[in-house]
C-alpha cells in the first residue's frame, strides 16, 4: 500500500502510469488489489489485480467514482467518510486493517480485508486502499464455526452450541426445561450390525426427534447415543413431560435402515428451571438424576423430583462407605454348595460377596452391590475375591477335602481392565490349583459386549481349561448370541424360572428348552433357587443332575461350609435343609 511518502508515484485521473517503472511494475504484479482515489471519491488508478478482484477493466473504473465497487446500502457511510477526509479532517482508519463487503460487476457481494493510507500528492489528497477477497477465510471461519457449534455426524447442535443456548435462556430470565435422552441398545447395533449402521441409526434419529417437537425445540446431540432437548420459554413439568412422551412415542416404530428394521429403547430424564436448578450446571445434574431413574425402568421418562437427590446423597454416602470397607477389609466370602440332585454329594461351590458391617452387621450383595459394580474400587474388590475364593479352595484340597469346582462371580470392570486371563491364570499359579478347579460367571452385562478385546481372554482361559459360566440364563435378549460367541462350559437357569416352574407350563417350557440345547451343544448346567423336593424331582426327571438352592443350604461361612463337605452326602444334605 502506498504511504506518506509515495507521491512521485501518484497517478494522474486519467490514469497515467506510474513515473518509476521498477515500482510500477511492483504494483502491477503484487497479489493486492490496489485502488486510488482523489479527494472527491473519483477512481484515480487501479493495479491488475483490482481488474480481476472486481471484474472491470482498468478503462471501465478510472474515473468513476468508488460506488461502482461499494455495495449500495454502504455508499453513504463510504462517502461521508470520503469527504472528511477530503476536507482534511485525519482518517482514524489509517495504518489500520477492516474488513468491509465490496460490489463486483456482476452484482455479486464479497468480504474484503482493507488496508487504507492517505497522502497529499500534487492534485492534493489521495487516498489509496490495498484489498485482499478473504472469502475463503470468511468460508473456513464458516466452517470451522459449524464444526464447533453443529455435530459432524447428524448436523444437530453439539454439545457446546447446546449449553450456550441454555446459559443464554438462563440468564434471560426464561422459564426453560431440559431434557436428556440416553438410547437402550444402540451399543448392541453397532456390534452386531456395524459402526457404519449405527452411523446411519444415528441421522434418522436427527430426523425424527424433532420431528416428534414443537418447532421451538432444540435437539443436540451430546455424545455418542446421548441426545437432549432445549425447550425455551417454558418452564412447567407438564410441558417437559409432554414432550418427553411425545418423544417416547416416536420410538414406537422401528427404524429401517438397509436390509434391517431396529427396534430401540429410550430412556428419558427431565427438569425445568427455576425451580429445578437455578444455574446450568444444577439443571442438568437434576435432568440426569431423572434419566438414572427412568433407565432403572427401561424405555421410560421421569422428570426430576426433589427426592431423587435424597437418593444420590445416599448413594454417595454408601460410596464413601464402600471405600472405607475396601481399605478396612471388611468384605469376607460365603460358599453356597452346587450338588447333585440324585446323591446330594457336594460338586461346587459359589464364592458369593458379604459386607461385615461395623454397625451394621452382615450385609447381603442386595444391599450394596449395585453402587459396588459402579465404584472406583470394583476392580480391587474383584480382584480380591478371586484371590481369597482361590485360597480358600486351596486350602480345602490341602486338608483333603474332596476337590469341587469353585465358581466366582465378575464384575465388568475386570473384564474391561485388559489383563484378564493373565490375572486369573496367575491367581491360579499362586495357590497351586489346576485351571479346571475355577469357574467364572459372566452376566448378560459383560457378555452383551461382543468385542473381540473381550472375547480374547475367554478365548484364552478356555483353551486353559478355566470353566465359563453365563449366570442367570434366559433373563437376557442376549443369551442365543453369548452361547454362539462365548467359549462356555456351563448354563445356570435363573431361579425365576424355577420357581414357577410347577405352576406355570411357560416356565417349565424353558426349563426344558435350555437343557435340551445344553445337552446337544455339550454344556453342563446348574438350576438354581431350588427350594422344594417337588421342584428338585422335576428338574432331574427334565434331564438336570446339578442344583443349587435352599434346599440344600444357604450360602455359608467357609468353617460351616468345610463341615457340610465332610458329612456324607445323605446327611449333608439333611443337615443343611434343617439351618434354611
Amino acid at each position: 500500500m502506498c504511504d506518506h511518502a509515495a507521491g512521485s508515484h501518484v497517478v494522474s485521473p486519467g490514469g497515467d502510469r506510474i513515473s518509476d517503472s521498477s515500482l510500477g511494475g511492483f504494483v502491477e504484479n503484487i497479489e493486492f488489489a490496489l485502488v486510488v482515489i482523489d479527494a472527491s471519491g473519483n477512481i484515480t488508478f487501479v493495479n491488475k489485480s483490482a481488474e480481476r478482484m472486481f471484474g472491470y477493466a482498468r478503462s471501465d473504473m478510472v474515473g468513476h467514482t468508488l460506488d461502482l465497487i461499494i455495495p449500495p446500502r454502504l455508499r453513504g457511510a463510504h462517502n461521508a467518510g470520503i469527504a472528511r477526509v477530503g476536507s482534511g479532517t485525519p482518517s482514524k482508519l489509517t495504518g489500520k486493517t477492516v474488513e468491509v463487503a465490496a460490489l463486483r460487476r456482476d452484482g455479486s457481494e464479497f468480504p474484503i480485508e482493507l488496508s487504507l493510507s492517505v497522502w497529499h500528492g500534487p492534485d492534493g489528497v489521495s487516498m489509496g486502499g490495498m484489498i485482499r477477497d478473504i472469502s475463503d477465510r470468511r468460508q473456513r471461519d464458516m466452517r470451522l464455526h459449524r464444526l464447533a457449534h453443529q455435530d459432524t455426524l447428524t448436523g444437530l447442535p453439539n454439545r457446546f452450541q447446546f449449553d450456550t443456548r441454555l446459559e443464554e435462556a438462563l440468564a434471560a430470565g426464561e422459564q426453560t426445561a431440559v431434557l436428556l435422552i440416553d438410547l437402550d441398545g444402540f451399543k448392541k447395533v453397532n456390534d452386531t450390525l456395524g459402526h457404519s449402521t449405527g452411523d446411519t441409526l444415528l441421522q434418522a434419529l436427527a430426523v425424527r426427534l424433532p420431528a416428534a417437537l414443537e418447532a421451538n425445540a432444540m435437539v443436540a446431540r451430546l455424545g455418542s447415543d446421548e441426545f437432549a432437548v432445549l425447550l425455551r420459554g417454558t418452564g412447567s413439568p407438564s410441558a417437559g413431560e409432554a414432550a418427553a412422551s411425545s418423544l417416547l412415542q416416536s420410538f414406537e416404530k422401528p427404524f429401517e435402515i438397509g436390509d434391517h428394521l431396529i427396534k430401540l429403547g429410550v430412556s428419558i430424564g427431565g427438569a425445568v428451571a427455576p425451580s429445578d436448578g437455578g444455574d446450568a450446571e444444577e439443571l442438568l445434574a437434576s435432568a440426569d438424576l431423572a434419566l438414572y431413574r427412568a433407565r432403572q425402568q427401561g424405555n421410560s421418562y421421569r422428570m426430576f423430583e426433589p427426592d431423587m437427590r435424597n437418593a444420590v446423597a445416599a448413594r454417595r454416602a454408601l460410596q464413601d462407605e464402600l471405600l472405607r470397607a475396601i481399605g478396612a477389609g471388611e468384605f469376607v466370602l460365603h460358599y453356597q454348595p452346587q450338588v447333585c440332585l440324585e446323591s446330594g454329594k457336594v460338586l461346587g461351590a459359589e464364592a458369593l460377596l458379604r459386607w461385615n458391617h461395623p454397625s451394621r452387621g452382615l450385609l447381603s450383595p442386595a444391599d450394596f452391590l449395585a453402587v459396588l459394580e459402579s465404584h472406583s474400587g470394583a476392580l480391587t474388590v474383584g480382584g480380591w475375591i478371586l484371590d481369597e475364593a482361590c485360597r480358600q479352595s486351596a486350602e480345602w484340597r490341602a486338608r483333603g477335602l474332596a476337590p469341587i469346582s469353585m465358581a466366582v462371580n465378575l464384575f465388568a470392570v475386570q473384564v474391561n481392565a485388559g489383563n484378564l486371563a493373565e490375572t486369573v491364570l496367575t491367581t491360579l499359579a499362586r495357590h497351586g490349583l489346576p485351571a479346571d478347579a475355577l469357574e467364572l460367571e459372566v452376566t448378560e452385562t459383560i457378555a452383551l459386549d461382543h468385542e473381540e478385546r473381550t472375547l480374547a481372554p475367554f478365548r484364552k482361559l478356555g483353551e486353559a481349561g478355566v470353566g465359563l459360566a453365563f449366570d442367570d440364563f434366559g433373563t437376557g435378549h442376549a443369551a442365543l448370541s453369548t452361547i454362539k460367541r462365548f467359549p462356555l462350559t456351563l448354563l445356570k437357569i435363573d431361579r425365576s424360572f424355577i420357581r414357577d416352574m410347577l405352576s406355570q407350563p411357560q416356565d417349565a417350557a424353558i426349563v426344558r428348552a435350555v437343557l435340551g440345547m445344553a445337552r446337544d451343544m455339550g454344556l453342563a448346567v446348574v438350576a438354581e433357587g431350588i427350594e422344594t423336593r417337588a421342584q428338585e424331582a422335576a428338574l432331574y426327571a427334565m434331564g438336570c443332575r446339578v442344583g443349587q438352592g435352599y434346599l440344600y443350604s444357604k450360602a455359608l461361612p467357609p468353617a460351616d461350609f468345610e463341615h457340610l463337605m465332610k458329612r456324607p452326602a445323605k446327611a449333608a444334605r439333611k443337615a443343611a435343609a434343617a439351618k434354611i
